[in-house]
Parts: C-alpha cells; structure tokens; sequence
C-alpha cells in the first residue's frame, strides 16, 4: 500500500449491465490486447451508437459477430446475455442496487456463459461494492504469492479464508493484491515483511510425450540384453 499510494478504484455506473456483461464475455480466456482490439470491432460494427442495444445484437447474424473474432461459444452467450437483457433476467443498474451481492450473483449467473467471476467483476467495477473478493481470480492469486513472498500460489480456499480479515474492505485489498503483480514485474515490489502459512498450489509436473517414453522404454529393453 504505500508502494501504490491510495487506492484508485472508480466504478463505473454509467455502464449497464448489459454493456458490463458483454465486455466480460469479450474478455474470456483471452489476453488483454487481444481482447480490447475484438471488442473494439464488435462495438464499431453498431456505430455511431456508442454501444448497442440487445434489440441491435439479436438482429446481428452469426456471421458478422464471428467476423470480428468471437468464438461459436461467445456468439451464443452474447445472443443469451441480450434475450435476458429484454426478459428482465438482466435488469438496469438501478434494479440491481438494492440487491444484495449474492442475489446479483445468483440472479446474473442465469446467463451464459456468465459465471461468478464476471459478476464479481461487475459489483466491484460497475455497482462499486466495497466488500467483493474474487478468490478464483488468478492474477489475485499471484499478486498474494508474490506481495508475502510464498513459493507457489495460494489454493483459493486460502486465499479466501485469509481475506476475511479484511472485511468489510475486501475489494480494497483485491485492487492492491493486482497492483502487487505489476510492481513485482516492474522490480518494485517491497520485500514481504513475513509469509503467512496457508495452503498452496501443488506444482504440476509436465508430462513426457508418449513417444519419448517409448523410446525410452526400447533403449532400457536393449541395455538390459
């Protein structure tokens, strides 16, 4: 934290769930740059709307969302994320305020290929929930192994189980855990003060392909004759 300076995290209430949920499903499996450039396309494909509605996206065929670089599965969690927008399974922001977080969890998880996850990331970017920690999320994972120094990743029951002594500030310390990651790439980041004993990761160990190991096999065959 004093590395970082005061946490900067801003919502961003002028996005509705729709827009929110669509970038999310834009941004699945795929790196940042990646990511960014196809839903630039998707977006570009409905101008000068600066995003589209869910009418405009059910009247979109498949080819065309294909053709700016969403896979077969997207194209049916987009088709998905706006029939729910229209039913009302995905309701305006204002609708979604006076939920509580696992009822917006519970309700937007409905949606394809929406998982709990991308809704964190909604209730933390968009509605600004202060006590949001999505223990499953990766970079978090290697932002708490590298800010105390641990020589794997925490599991992510640890890692949850050691964020209840942050409540009710949890989204705080997720946003400082991912500044963690970039100080460590930047060589910036303070050595740990102590390592906390949690679970870890186990390493996995890389397979040997088949062919190697038959190989192997023979050689071993022929040193015993």
């Amino acid at each position: 934290m004093q590395a970082v300076g005061p946490c900067r995290l801003r919502s961003e209430s002028a996005h509705s769930p729709f827009a929110s949920l669509a970038r999310a499903i834009a941004y699945q499996q795929l790196n940042g740059t990646a990511a960014g450039r196809i839903f630039g396309r998707f977006v570009a494909l409905y101008a000068p709307a600066p995003f589209p509605p869910p009418e405009a996206v059910l009247r979109t065929a498949d080819e065309v969302l294909r053709g700016v670089g969403f896979s077969y599965a997207k194209v049916r969690a987009l088709r998905d994320l706006a029939e729910k927008t229209l039913s009302g399974t995905v309701p305006k922001s204002e609708e979604l305020q006076p939920l509580a977080d696992e009822a917006i969890i519970e309700r937007l998880t409905q949606v394809r290929g929406v998982g709990p996850w991308t809704v964190q990331m909604l209730l933390m970017f968009q509605l600004g929930r202060p006590d949001v920690f999505p223990a499953d999320d990766f970079a978090l994972q290697y932002g708490f192994q590298r800010a105390y120094g641990l020589r794997g990743m925490p599991t992510r029951a640890a890692l949850a189980k050691f964020a209840e002594r942050w409540r009710p500030h949890r989204t705080m310390a997720a946003w400082y855990l991912w500044r963690a990651v970039e100080l460590a790439r930047a060589g910036k980041l303070p050595k740990p003060v102590r390592r906390p004993r949690v679970a870890q990761q186990k390493r996995r160990t890389p397979r040997r392909p088949a062919r190697k190991l038959r190989k192997r096999a023979v050689r071993r065959q022929r040193a015993r004759k």
